[in-house]
């Protein structure tokens, strides 16, 4: 069985560390040819709801793909889309973090068509026993829809409205600004103890401490301590080890969403 530190190498061979850097570089455009085609929302919502209340923080959608070869969703891992009450979403796009925002009535009826799809609704659909099949998860409220091998099920109705969760497609007068990189304010490290003879001083507030997280030692920066770790991201290489209070350290970085404000909320299922 691999032991923390591999863990954390194959984590950031998938890119986690990468979007951590990708949302602190400056905005890049939306998906070139081949990027989804856009979709206006409906004018009116299949039924009618109220103005959205949520906290401006508060997580009112989300999906993330879980599973596979790959092993997504692990512990520490980003989701692919999240959706909060300020109309915010946050997605991540090729390793790196978008933000976009959505207006008032855009985010009520792209919620009324959630609900419409069924995403207020726990179940679960497919065959969750497949080894290393891929499954969608939705989360909205207390809900959880989960779809094991969503490719085999195009006509069902939370596969369907994937399609309205991609904000490349989303026009622009359903959108009050234009797309930026995700700048979080608060930055997770993610650590395991690695011995290497090479190991560079690290910067921060030292490593090894603070709480376990699938294997791993996890602390969260915050203010400009948050800004440095973005930094050190952008120019990181996976293969560096980190040098903190006598030890060496493997080092992955994890930014927090808007909903997320400790190492604990990285766990939640």
């Amino acid at each position: 069985m691999a032991g923390p530190s591999a863990r954390l190498r194959n984590a950031t061979s998938r890119g986690i560390a990468a979007a951590v850097a990708g949302a602190a570089l400056t905005a890049c455009g939306p998906a070139g040819d081949g990027g989804p085609e856009t979709t206006p929302l409906p004018d009116r919502a299949p039924t009618a709801s109220p103005a959205p209340t949520a906290a401006p923080t508060a997580l009112v959608l989300r999906w993330r793909t879980l599973g596979g070869i790959a092993g997504l969703g692990e512990p520490g891992g980003l989701p692919d889309f999240s959706l909060y009450g300020d109309g915010r979403a946050v997605t991540a796009e090729r390793g790196a973090l978008r933000e976009y925002r959505l207006r008032p009535e855009a985010l009520r009826r792209l919620l009324d068509e959630a609900r419409a799809a069924g995403l207020d609704r726990s179940r679960t659909a497919g065959d969750h026993r497949i080894p290393d099949a891929l499954t969608l998860e939705f989360v909205m409220g207390g809900a959880r829809v989960r779809i094991a091998q969503p490719e085999a099920a195009p006509g069902d109705p939370a596969v369907r409205f994937r399609k309205r969760l991609d904000p490349r497609a989303w026009p622009d007068g359903d959108q009050a600004a234009p797309p930026r990189p995700y700048v979080p304010r608060r930055v997770a490290v993610l650590t395991g103890e690695d011995p290497a003879p090479d190991a560079r001083p690290w910067p921060l507030p030292a490593l090894g401490g603070g709480e376990r997280l699938g294997g791993a030692a996890c602390r969260v920066y915050t203010g400009a301590d948050a800004g440095k770790a973005a930094s050190l991201a952008r120019t990181a290489k996976p293969a560096d080890r980190w040098r903190s209070r006598g030890g060496t350290y493997s080092v992955r970085f994890r930014p927090l969403l808007p909903d997320e404000t400790t190492c604990r909320d990285l766990a939640r299922p």
